[in-house]
């Protein structure tokens, strides 16, 4: 099974906010943001100016069943993982008991969510 760490998603309080402080202060390039229905968040993607290292900031408002009230320390998100093939990879973890929690499709993607033993969430996409 090939996978790739390509991104952290962090967990924010204030969408544009933070935007501005990570473009505006820290000099990262906002690469796409979105809305995502089946979290009832919004998320925006950003992409170091000095690098590969891609940031995705998530928020989530207080009617989404994802939202929980903001304790700093807990902003960790996500992990994403690109993987070869999702449907193989979803098959191999299956086999080890680990199940899809979450998923989310568009008109061209499709992302998979599993929790790590910890209770993370980690995101999978081809």
């Amino acid at each position: 099974m090939g996978t790739n760490f390509v991104y952290t998603g962090i967990r924010v309080k204030n969408l544009d906010i933070s935007i501005y402080f990570y473009t505006e202060l820290l000099g990262m390039e906002l690469i796409h943001r979105t809305k995502i229905a089946e979290t009832g968040g919004e998320i925006a993607v950003l992409k170091s100016s000095k690098g590969n290292n891609i940031l995705e900031l998530n928020f989530y408002p207080e009617n989404s069943k994802f939202y929980k009230s903001y304790t700093a320390g807990e902003e960790l998100d996500h992990l994403g993982f690109e993987v070869d093939n999702i449907e193989k990879t979803l098959e191999t973890l299956g086999k080890h008991g680990i199940k899809p929690i979450l998923e989310v499709k568009s008109d061209t993607a499709r992302w998979i969510y599993i929790q790590d033993p910890n209770g993370i969430w980690i995101e999978l996409y081809e």
